[in-house]
């Protein structure tokens, strides 16, 4: 009889829910080495629930928590549920369901499927970033970053009220600020101007300083979804959700100057322990060049704007420049712009808005010039294109064709002119040096690029710097379900938080969540405007911008929760502050961050720059949040998709596809759920038509009968309707079943399909080792108390040792196959006794905790498995019974010989000299001596 998984592992998770077997320790009297917390990125609960591709990384973490445990760490092993965003909205908007009755619904699902693989979270520490609870800190971690500036000198962020203070001593002379606008370095006041300034210039000076701060920037818009989107929520220049176009738009947005930690985040990656591939992934998206910035003077000044800043990581090249090229974003792009060419600059940017589009060479000239540098009177053209690359700073380049093709084939276009700087010198290295360069001729570009920075600094024109693709965060979204922004507005726009001590600003209740004209629904509540006087919130038609004003309509990102929620895991319920000291000190940070690496850019910037904020402002100790990040690969599945052309009701079978003039079409791919394919990837029509109403009417172009589809296996995606829950595993197989065979399916840093025709191997496995343990057909509990063999124990303690190493690395896989090894060998020995099979639970236990719990209390035991340490193994059962040594004939290796370990020096020695190689040896030489190194090396010496 095979073991009753079913009421095995209910009885074991209602046992551990009952008991909170799980639970965190509250005492942090252990010593610091003792704690371990283990942290997966946590879900955004949709109405889908998990899939297996999910569970690999909860899986993973959860035996090595389990095993953490039985080392005798306490561990923090929490989850919560990211659940602001963008799919609860849309679903909201589709519905005219509740988001956050949605939300809930949603999460509990998620806890269930959670709690049914036998994951060992401790949910006394669940949080919710929608939670006022949670988001409460939020918005008062977004107003320290509004009251905070990043001071250059001391390399971290201070309170406003320092600078203030300062500018009332000594105006902003002696300020060294980070900043990623040029009105700073550039406007110069002293204390009197200052104290002389009205409050609305004021505010507009520290804008340029706050770590927070609104202003005009180019956004990725969203028309469908009435939104702004982050570079990571877009995928091909459409939106990962919904798959909608993408606009550039410019709109007023508040911002977060992220891009002053630069420098930290990419210095930070040394402390961090995680794969290469992820550092350079960090260190690519920070994106961080040396060069230099210069000057360039305008031909026609137009208002009031006399130069253009460009960067150049290799100035030496200037001297091919035949053009610059501003970015459609560029601040000056229509202001530099001549009277005649203005509408049509204009015209230009706003076609160019679309992110999609063919990328065919265009450009568009802006009737003005920049003088060149180095050559007098020299004339350069300024166009505006979105077809280069262009500093992330500046929004600029300048157009070498004579050295890059995308420079010669505009060039080409626009009939400018093509200059070669540079020649081979005829010598053995070959070295490229300037020709017709004036003073650089015959330079080396070393030698070249060194008098150019010397003399550009010296003319005052350019200096020397770091530019960084990290932009600052775009921190507004058009939408309802996300964290209210505490800002409300007085007279002039001039932003100004809600007090602390009133937080949290409460997401109110609407009825309508679709946004409408590029603003949030939160416009069209009644109800919101800020009483200055009585602190509260009231209604909008008391509006009077003396003491009752406008609160600020957009809600935050999706990433403002999730950037600090690994903190408040801490200390969840501290109803005083976000973490208290103690707390802090004892978790410090995150010992092992779990999550995809779909999030190796986006969450993990945005985390470990919060983190450094919170850090500079002295609330917590730790530069870097997480100490080591895995990332786990991907489960593969077959996906489907079949053809549909573009703007009408009809599909076309896949065999068709090179047919197009046939159809004198394009064609898009839609994705059908895999259950409607058969085994010929043939597509059931009315099954289709039932699944997708709007496809309800559609015509079917058929191929011989039949309508055929494309199947790739690639990610595992709601989206890609390829998805396996891990319901329909547990259920028919069990949890612990499907526990192993997760995780047996490969490495778990390496993607891997999905095959549940290989499960049945794994669901054998554990039926034999239910086996070890029963006789009469499985039915009696029986284990012997008689005393193991060397043998058996040898089997037992070699296993021990090779899970401590690949549990400790993670390499659950192997792991299972040294469990397998052992299962096999002890059926093979017949072996039932206790002092072998009682630790061998407890080597499975991570992996199969409900089966190994069961076995431990027919094994006698009182407490959970998860209370017994870890079984160590003993080395004298790991040592070899034989070494093989090496024998050297006058110093020279001739063969290996092998002899029993316990042997003497004068036992070996007599049975070297007696083999049949060194006799033959010692015909011809007399034996001088014999050298035996013990268990290394033999030397036979003869003369």
């Amino acid at each position: 009889m095979e073991y009753n998984f079913r009421e095995i592992e209910k009885r074991w998770q209602i046992f551990w829910k009952k008991k909170n077997i799980f639970q965190t320790k509250n005492s942090l009297k252990k010593n610091l080495s003792s704690k371990f917390y283990i942290l997966n990125m946590f879900p955004y609960p949709s109405g889908y629930g998990l899939h297996v591709g999910h569970c690999l990384g909860y899986i993973a973490s959860d035996i090595y928590a389990r095993y953490k445990r039985t080392e005798g760490c306490n561990v923090l092993y929490p989850m919560g549920f990211d659940s602001f965003g963008l799919p609860a909205e849309q679903y909201a908007i589709q519905t005219g369901k509740n988001p956050d009755e949605t939300t809930r619904d949603n999460i509990k699902r998620y806890k269930n499927q959670m709690e049914k693989i036998g994951l060992s979270f401790d949910w006394k520490n669940q949080l919710c970033t929608s939670s006022t609870d949670y988001y409460r800190w939020t918005q008062w971690m977004f107003i320290q970053i509004f009251d905070s500036w990043y001071d250059k000198n001391s390399d971290k962020a201070k309170p406003i009220n320092l600078l203030i203070e300062e500018f009332n001593k000594n105006g902003n002379l002696c300020v060294n600020p980070s900043s990623s606008n040029n009105k700073i370095t550039n406007f110069k006041f002293n204390s009197q101007m200052w104290k002389e300034f009205n409050s609305y210039k004021k505010e507009s000076i520290l804008s340029n300083y706050r770590l927070a701060f609104l202003c005009k920037n180019t956004v990725n818009w969203c028309p469908e979804l009435g939104t702004v989107l982050a570079n990571d929520e877009i995928k091909n220049g459409k939106s990962q959700r919904g798959g909608f176009p993408i606009y550039k738009k410019k709109m007023l947005q508040w911002h977060i100057r992220i891009s002053s930690y630069a420098e930290r985040l990419l210095k930070g990656l040394d402390d961090i322990e995680c794969s290469e591939s992820l550092k350079k992934i960090q260190y690519n998206w920070i994106g961080k060049k040396s060069g230099i910035s210069i000057y360039l003077d305008l031909f026609f000044h137009i208002n009031g704007i006399k130069k253009i800043e460009i960067f150049l990581e290799r100035p030496e090249i200037i001297f091919g420049m035949t053009f610059i090229i501003l970015s459609t974003d560029h601040p000056f792009s229509e202001k530099i712009s001549l009277l005649y060419q203005k509408e049509k600059v204009k015209s230009f940017c706003e076609q160019s808005s679309l992110i999609e589009k063919e990328k065919s060479i265009s450009g568009i000239f802006t009737g003005n010039y920049i003088f060149h540098p180095f050559i007098k009177n020299k004339k350069i053209p300024i166009y505006i294109s979105d077809n280069f690359y262009v500093d992330n700073q500046t929004r600029s380049t300048i157009g070498i064709p004579g050295h890059e093709n995308i420079c010669q084939t505009f060039a080409k276009k626009f009939h400018l002119d093509i200059i070669d700087v540079l020649t081979t010198n005829n010598n053995e290295k070959k070295e490229k040096t300037f020709i017709n360069s004036y003073f650089l001729n015959g330079l080396n570009i070393k030698e070249a690029r060194k008098k150019i920075i010397l003399i550009l600094e010296k003319k005052k024109i350019g200096f020397q710097k770091n530019s960084y693709k990290l932009r600052d965060a775009i921190f507004s979204r058009q939408r309802y379900w996300g964290e209210p922004i505490p800002i409300y507005y007085k007279r002039n726009h001039i932003p100004n938080p809600i007090p602390i001590e009133n937080l949290p600003l409460i997401l109110p209740k609407i009825n309508n969540y679709h946004p409408k004209n590029g603003k949030s629904p939160l416009v069209r509540v009644n109800n919101w405007a800020w009483d200055e006087k009585n602190k509260k919130i009231v209604s909008n038609t008391l509006i009077d911008n003396q003491s009752i004003f406008p609160i600020e309509t957009n809600t935050m990102p999706s990433w403002a929760g999730s950037s600090w929620y690994f903190l408040r895991y801490m200390d969840v319920n501290n109803s005083h502050f976000f973490l208290s000291k103690r707390k802090e000190k004892y978790w410090i940070n995150v010992d092992l961050y779990i999550g995809g690496s779909e999030h190796s850019t986006g969450h993990l910037i945005y985390a470990r720059f919060w983190n450094k904020f919170l850090k500079d402002r002295g609330w917590i100790k730790s530069e870097e949040p997480f100490q080591r990040i895995l990332n786990q690969g991907m489960i593969l599945s077959h996906s489907v998709s079949i053809l549909k052309i573009i703007g009408k009701n009809i599909f076309v079978s896949f065999g068709l596809r090179n047919n197009r003039k046939k159809f004198h079409d394009s064609f898009q791919e839609v994705y059908v759920d895999i259950s409607l394919i058969d085994h010929n990837n043939e597509l059931n029509i009315n099954k289709f038509k039932k699944w997708r109403s709007e496809y309800y009417h559609a015509e079917f172009v058929l191929e011989k009968g039949v309508f055929l589809c494309k199947k790739k296996l690639e990610k595992m995606s709601k989206s890609k309707y390829n998805v396996i829950t891990p319901d329909t595993i547990y259920k028919k197989f069990g949890s612990d079943v499907f526990r192993v065979y997760e995780m047996f399916l490969g490495p778990i840093m390496v993607s891997k399909p999905w095959n549940d025709e290989k499960i049945n191997g794994i669901k054998n496995f554990l039926n034999k080792l239910w086996r070890l343990f029963h006789n009469n057909n499985n039915q009696t509990f029986y284990i012997s108390n008689n005393t193991p063999t060397f043998k058996e124990l040898k089997i037992l303690h070699f296993t021990i040792k090779k899970l401590k190493e690949k549990i400790n690395s993670f390499s659950f896989n192997t792991s299972i196959s040294y469990l397998m090894i052992m299962v096999n060998k002890l059926i093979i020995l017949k072996c039932n006794k206790r002092k072998i099979l009682e630790p061998l639970v407890q080597l499975l236990a991570p992996f199969t905790p409900h089966i190994s719990e069961e076995i431990w209390m027919k094994l006698g035991k009182k407490k959970s498995i998860l209370f017994y340490s870890f079984p160590n193994f003993d080395q004298k059962y790991l040592l070899e019974n034989k070494i093989t040594y090496p024998i050297m004939l006058n110093g020279k290796f001739k063969f290996t010989e092998t002899f029993e370990v316990s042997l003497k020096k004068k036992e070996i020695e007599k049975k070297i000299l007696n083999h049949i190689k060194v006799k033959i040896f010692l015909k011809e030489k007399k034996l001088k001596k014999i050298i035996i190194i013990q268990n290394k090396i033999i030397n036979i010496i003869g003369k």
